[in-house]
């Protein structure tokens, strides 16, 4: 299967290989949290270069866990966005979550993939999105079915994810979804992990650890733009007040109890928590009656980064029983956006090592809101401390996880997959 020169170039005279790319990733835009932004960038970044690009992908639908109206009805589609042709495929979308009910979202992602692949010529690797179980089965079936090359890429592992995850019948999700990336991660070609306390996860799964390759993942938004006071002044936050901002997906595996309960407890903190999920109704509930919680819509991937930079504080934060060896995609934005972080998560996990090697932010013990509101409010008392450590984050972005250097790995494993660049 031939490759040939694409007209431009790399832009450091290196010759560009045209190839044709096929990525399997139930996520992709519009979705604007989570795994998709990752997926359309590299997809977009592969179009720029001029490969072929083709993305399998479910219907837009996280993280507020509902079908975008634009595909109401929707069973198949093809679409180009950005030079990519993207071929979507109809599945269940719960919006509450159980172990049979994500059950019956990944058989049906999986039925359609494989009933229905898309219609293109054979292409030269296949690359999937993890932890989608159906998405890292499916990308398997294909390259075999075509005989190329086939790299999963681990964001996160469902079987880990479902043992921690507190909802009945976990147990044995968990022990399914374990044999299932087994199944796709022992026949792949390489497999990426996206940070290292994958690695040995990954190989206890079956996978010979000298065909895993670090691939972290990179600011995936712009820097701030706008002042921050005029962003404060739009979105009505005193200038006095001192505001604690979660954004990103509201689910179990998040644990935003603590912060509800950390508003009730401190009426002079304003805490915010802007996104969606299958949560939020449950914490809204939660919440009532406490002015000093607020609830935000998802904002625009333009407004995003400003909104980030005009709090005072950025939080993540986990339920004690997960030990989560990804790093959530909201950490690097926060990073990007120059404010300290206060991470309430186990000490031992992916979220915890990243928070700790920025030198952006700070850990208190998850699910302890008074743990959490001391560190907020000597960041409050302190503005001068607060400055100096979210200063740290840009600069853990600029020298660990810029788009660029993120990008050129996801090449560079693609080129090793076929036997090294050019071949």
């Amino acid at each position: 299967m031939g490759e040939v020169a694409a007209d431009g170039g790399s832009g450091d005279g290196t010759p560009v290989i045209r190839r044709r790319l096929l990525m399997v990733s139930t996520n992709y835009a519009p979705e604007h949290a989570g795994i998709g932004p990752y997926a359309t960038q590299i997809a977009e970044h592969w179009a720029r270069r001029g490969h072929e690009t083709h993305v399998l992908a479910g219907m837009p639908h996280y993280p507020s866990w509902s079908l975008d109206p634009a595909y109401a009805g929707v069973w198949r589609r093809t679409e180009e966005r950005a030079g990519v042709v993207v071929h979507r495929r109809r599945h269940t979308v719960p919006p509450r979550q159980t172990a049979l009910r994500r059950a019956a979202f990944e058989a049906s992602v999986l039925a359609h993939g494989l009933l229905a692949p898309p219609a293109m010529a054979r292409p030269h690797a296949v690359l999937a999105q993890m932890p989608s179980l159906a998405g890292g089965i499916i990308g398997a079936r294909l390259a075999a079915r075509w005989r190329v090359p086939y790299v999963p890429v681990v964001q996160d592992l469902m079987g880990a994810a479902a043992a921690q995850s507190g909802i009945r019948g976990g147990d044995r999700a968990a022990a399914l979804a374990a044999r299932a990336e087994s199944y796709a991660l022992g026949r792949a070609t390489l497999v990426g992990v996206i940070h290292e306390t994958f690695v040995d996860k990954v190989a206890a799964l079956g996978v010979d650890p000298a065909r895993i390759r670090l691939v972290p993942n990179w600011s995936h938004v712009p820097s701030p733009s706008a002042p921050r006071a005029e962003t404060r002044a739009r979105l009505g936050w005193g200038e006095g007040e001192t505001v604690v901002l979660h954004s990103g997906n509201m689910g179990l595996k998040q644990g935003l109890d603590v912060l509800v309960e950390a508003a009730r407890r401190d009426p002079k903190i304003r805490i915010v928590l802007l996104g969606d999920g299958n949560q939020r109704a449950h914490l809204e509930e939660l919440g009532a009656g406490i002015d000093n919680l607020d609830f935000m819509k998802p904002v625009g991937d333009e407004e995003f980064p400003d909104v980030l930079a005009a709090a005072d504080v950025l939080a993540v934060t986990q339920r004690a029983s997960v030990l989560d060896m990804s790093v959530p995609s909201k950490l690097t934005s926060y990073f990007a956006a120059g404010r300290p972080v206060v991470a309430s998560v186990a000490a031992q996990g992916g979220t915890a090592l990243e928070v700790e090697r920025s030198g952006a932010g700070v850990l208190v013990p998850p699910e302890n809101p008074e743990a959490l509101l001391a560190e907020v409010r000597r960041l409050g008392d302190d503005p001068a401390a607060a400055d100096a450590l979210g200063a740290q984050g840009p600069r853990h972005v600029e020298a660990h996880l810029t788009r660029a250097a993120g990008l050129a790995r996801i090449d560079a494993l693609i080129d090793e997959a076929l036997g090294g660049p050019g071949t």
